[in-house]
Order: structure tokens, then C-alpha cells, then sequence
């Protein structure tokens, strides 16, 4: 029997959910789980469904997609492993943490390779036997750097996902559009607050009592891209910005981990400038 996730994002009225589950019996399939929201200011209703059965993939979207407002978006979804490229400069963390579940089968990810700006987490990379691109910023305007990495991903016959794992460079906005909706980073804050850089610092000279950090898509705002998890930890007037870095670290890798696997299980809808998350 194989298994599905039917992805939903319709205008929201009466019944929806009566018609979907009936579509869902009439192909004899069984709802091994099913969630659903209404964001009522803009009459969004979104609904993400585990199903198991013997069906053709784009007859059951075709029949879903007959009960459904005009404009809805349907997607059926078979559970694989998703290709994911990491992008990362110095900072071994964040992509530390994923190599380690990856390894130990807890994402459900192709991991294609790392791309990085220097050769500096190589050794680290390849104990895991996963290929290490070193693509160097020096000597190259930004746009031309960021062709060549643009070049490289695109190799690739198919990518799903990048992740931004402490990669320190502001990308523009033409890499954003070229893998629109795909781009994931960790933000070493608890977004809205102290955007761009030195966070930590910003936070210690405002005497904050919690940090952060935030992980989210990228768009073409800094630090303003749709929110997919957060976390925060409790600090006080003890700690020094380099404390509260170091704290920070443990929180930035756990919630980059959590966002990335979020995505590769399909429990992330994108609407507006927000997220919502099954």
C-alpha cells in the first residue's frame, strides 16, 4: 500500500473538509492523519492529509481539486527522501548538527553537498563522506560569485531545499528568485528583534533576559522572510555577549534542525509573509 500527503490551500467555505475525507473514501484510502486550519482575516483554509491506499497520484489530485474553490492549490505528495544542498562559511554548528542526523536517519534528505565560500569545514564534511564545494568570494563581485554557486546548484538535476547553515553573506535578490520559496536560514536571534548583525551584542547592551534564534525563508528582506520555528532560552545580567553567543550556538542548531525537518516532511505551507505549520 503505498502512502500519501494531500496538501491543501483553498478559499475557505462550508464543508471542505466533509468533501475532501468523501474523495478520500470514495478511492478507498485510509486518513492515517489529518489537519486543518482557517485563517479567518483572509479566508485561507488549509489542510495537510496522510492517506494510504492504491491510487494514481494525479487522478486523486484531479478528483480533490473538483470540490475545491476556484484557485485552490492541490498536492500529492509520495513520502521520499528530498535533495537538500547546505551553504555554510565558517561556523561548524548548525551544519555539524545536520550532518550528525543525517547520519543517524533522522531527516529524510538527500544531502547533495556542501557549498561554502571557503575551504575551512572540509575536513568536517568529509567524515561523512558527502562532497565539499569551496566556491571563493575573493576577487569576485558579489553578483559573479553568486553565479557561480547558482551554476553549480543547478548541476544538480533536482533540488529541493538549501540551507543557509551560518552562511554569512547576504545573498541578492536575483539568487532568491532563482531558488524561490527553497531557501532556508537560521538567524541568531528571536526575529523581529535585533536584525542583521551582532545580535548578540545588540541583545547584551539592551540587558535582554532570553535569546533566541529563528529560522526561516529567505526573501529579499533581511531577516524578514516567512517565520518556520523559534526557540528561546533564559539568560541573565551574568552572562557576557560572548556567554550569550556561545548559549545561543546550542539554540540557533536545534531550531535550523527542527525548521529542515519541518520542510522535508511537508508540514509547511507559505501565504503572505507567514507560515503555517502542520
Amino acid at each position: 500500500m503505498n502512502q500519501y500527503r494531500v496538501l491543501i490551500d483553498a478559499n475557505d467555505e462550508k464543508g471542505l473538509v466533509h468533501k475532501v475525507s468523501s474523495i478520500f473514501f470514495n478511492y478507498d484510502l485510509n486518513i492515517l492523519s489529518n489537519s486543518e486550519f482557517v485563517d479567518k482575516e483572509s479566508n485561507k483554509f488549509f489542510m495537510r492529509s496522510v492517506v494510504e491506499g492504491a491510487v494514481n497520484k494525479k487522478e486523486l489530485s484531479d478528483a480533490v481539486a473538483t470540490v475545491l474553490p476556484e484557485n485552490s492549490s492541490v498536492k500529492v505528495i509520495e513520502p521520499k527522501k528530498k535533495n537538500i544542498i547546505i551553504m555554510a562559511t565558517k561556523e561548524l554548528h548548525a551544519l555539524g548538527d545536520i550532518l550528525i542526523r543525517h547520519e543517524a536517519g533522522e531527516l529524510e534528505a538527500n544531502i547533495l553537498a556542501v557549498v561554502s565560500n571557503y575551504n575551512k569545514l572540509e575536513s568536517l564534511v568529509e567524515k561523512f563522506d558527502i562532497p565539499y564545494i569551496t566556491i571563493s568570494h575573493e576577487g569576485l563581485e558579489r553578483e559573479e560569485h553568486e553565479q557561480k554557486i547558482i551554476e553549480c546548484i543547478n548541476a544538480y538535476e533536482s533540488v529541493d531545499y538549501i540551507v543557509l547553515a551560518k552562511y554569512m553573506r547576504i545573498l541578492t535578490p536575483k539568487f532568491v528568485k532563482a531558488f524561490d520559496e527553497k531557501i532556508m536560514n537560521i538567524h541568531h536571534s528571536f526575529l523581529p528583534a535585533f536584525i542583521g548583525a551582532n545580535p548578540y551584542k545588540q541583545a547584551y547592551e539592551r540587558g535582554v533576559k532570553i535569546i533566541g534564534a529563528t529560522a526561516h525563508f529567505v526573501n529579499n528582506n533581511l531577516d524578514e522572510g516567512p517565520i518556520i520555528a523559534q526557540e528561546v532560552i533564559h539568560i541573565n545580567h551574568a552572562y557576557s555577549w560572548k556567554d550569550m553567543q556561545r548559549s545561543g550556538k546550542d539554540v540557533e542548531k536545534v531550531v535550523l534542525s527542527r525548521a529542515l525537518k519541518l520542510a522535508l516532511e511537508d508540514r509547511i505551507f507559505v501565504y503572505e509573509n507567514k507560515t503555517v505549520i502542520f
